[in-house]
């Protein structure tokens, strides 16, 4: 029977995720930090185990995910956080607190669960389509999921020879508690719902790269392409700032 991992699973993406491939009839780990909010999850279907740690604690995260029994055929790394610096303000360890979930937290859930790794291994990374163009305030955001980008692209290449699919997902904005927070336009914001089913198609076709809303990932990626000073002058006039 085929077995999906989720982090962040607790609310948002991961928890829509986690409902709809019970209903499939996976078998579904709900990884968070929250046991409380994972039985909610779970109490959907006998098909969700709740499984909580901190994926940002190196040690707990090897207890949880180097278990052996931890077998899953499909890994998806969507656990995130988001904070904003202002007025261009660096704040070291406003950075730290998000590139520990970010980045180092992805890195240590992989750390512990590749001694496991097959060719039917199918990881995917959830990343941003912030990490597309420089954007205001989102410096560590941006930055940490510009990180997983690089990483995802860089394991690909690595990793093909043993026959392990990477799929990288850079969504647009999606209605989560995380966003729920903004206090900004979202231009195309989508339900957790659309993006469950966008990722989960993307994920059976075994898609390298996942990007939703189209018409605003889209753009995005277009801006990317142009020299970097066209890009600027561009997110200036699309955010206001002068």
């Amino acid at each position: 029977m085929s077995t999906v991992l989720i982090t962040g699973a607790s609310s948002g993406i991961g928890a829509q995720l986690a409902k709809d491939y019970a209903v499939e009839g996976w078998q579904v780990i709900a990884c968070g930090r929250s046991l409380e909010k994972l039985q909610q999850v779970a109490n959907v279907s006998e098909r969700i185990t709740p499984l909580a740690f901190d994926i940002s604690d190196y040690q707990a995260t090897h207890d949880a995910l180097g278990d052996p029994t931890v077998r899953p055929n499909l890994i998806i790394l969507n656990a995130g956080t988001c904070e904003y610096i202002e007025h261009g303000e660096v704040d070291v360890a406003l950075f730290h607190r998000v590139f520990d979930v970010n980045f180092f937290g992805l890195l240590n859930c992989i750390e512990a669960m590749q001694p496991h790794f097959t060719e039917t291994t199918h990881l995917v990374m959830v990343s941003s389509s912030a990490s597309f163009v420089p954007l205001p305030r989102t410096e560590a955001y941006g930055a940490s999921k510009a990180a997983v980008d690089y990483l995802t692209n860089s394991l690909k290449l690595d990793l093909a020879r043993r026959g392990i699919t990477i799929t990288l997902v850079s969504p647009g904005f999606v209605e989560t508690p995380l966003t729920d927070k903004n206090d900004f336009e979202m231009p195309m914001r989508v339900s957790t719902e659309y993006a469950s089913h966008k990722i989960r198609q993307g994920i059976e076709k075994r898609k390298s790269q996942i990007h939703f809303p189209p018409l605003f990932s889209g753009y995005l990626k277009f801006l990317s392409l142009l020299p970097m000073p066209l890009q600027l002058a561009i997110v200036k006039r699309m955010t206001g700032k002068k």
